[in-house]
């Protein structure tokens, strides 16, 4: 089998573009990859997920349930596997991909009380990992930005490239609760932290990157 490294992160923590620079920090180590990113909006196996996003089940994140919402997500991603890079992987392939299964330990995770927390991410991990059969990150890395200073950027990102915040996006409490969630995740799941701001405001893109390609040359 190959390696699988994730790249993880609350909504406006930069993921694509480290998602983007990664593979080109590994270059130079003579490392070849394969990128990945979900949801897979092209596709229809992103189906549920669309609708769901666009408030079609509800206007607000919790008017669908943290089970429920993992399954769209779970789909999605189990398809892409068979379909994309399931091979590439199985002949010793690296692929780094940007959100995974740990999207949902977050969001829907924030959906519950804390007391179920860890009940909840047993049965993520199990019903993905296992019961789907969708490979097990060998490293997550979680981008942690401070949700005020996502914020700022995400409207930012939306002034100049237009379009409109999903409702994720403009929850700006469910966001805190989502910080809150992926910050007890990520030590129960074994992930590493980088932090993307200090002082109140963002680091460097560079200074991110060389952190990301730092971690992710540990396995590799």
């Amino acid at each position: 089998m190959g390696k699988l490294i994730v790249i993880e992160g609350l909504d406006g923590s930069g993921k694509s573009t480290q998602l983007e620079l990664l593979p080109k920090g590994l270059e130079k180590h003579g490392i070849e990859c394969r990128t990945v990113s979900f949801p897979c909006y092209e596709d229809d196996s992103s189906a549920l997920v669309k609708m769901y996003l666009a408030g079609q089940f509800g206007s607000r994140p919790g008017d669908v349930n943290a089970f429920a919402a993992s399954c769209f997500y779970a789909v999605d991603r189990y398809a892409s596997f068979k379909k994309d890079w399931g091979e590439y992987y199985g002949n010793g392939g690296i692929i780094l991909s940007g959100r995974y299964t740990t999207s949902n330990a977050v969001h829907q995770c924030s959906k519950l009380d804390r007391a179920e927390w860890e009940g909840f991410l047993s049965w993520l991990y199990e019903f993905e990992y296992e019961k789907l059969g969708i490979p097990k990150p060998d490293k997550v890395i979680f981008l942690d930005m401070p949700t005020e200073v996502s914020q700022k950027l995400l409207d930012g990102r939306y002034s100049k490239a237009g379009g409109s915040k999903d409702i994720h996006e403009t929850d700006v409490e469910y966001l805190n609760r989502c910080r809150e969630a992926a910050m007890f995740t990520a030590d129960y799941s074994g992930w590493v932290k980088i932090s993307c701001a200090k002082d109140g405001q963002p680091r460097s893109i560079e200074e991110i990157a060389e952190d990301v390609l730092g971690e992710a040359l540990k396995i590799l």
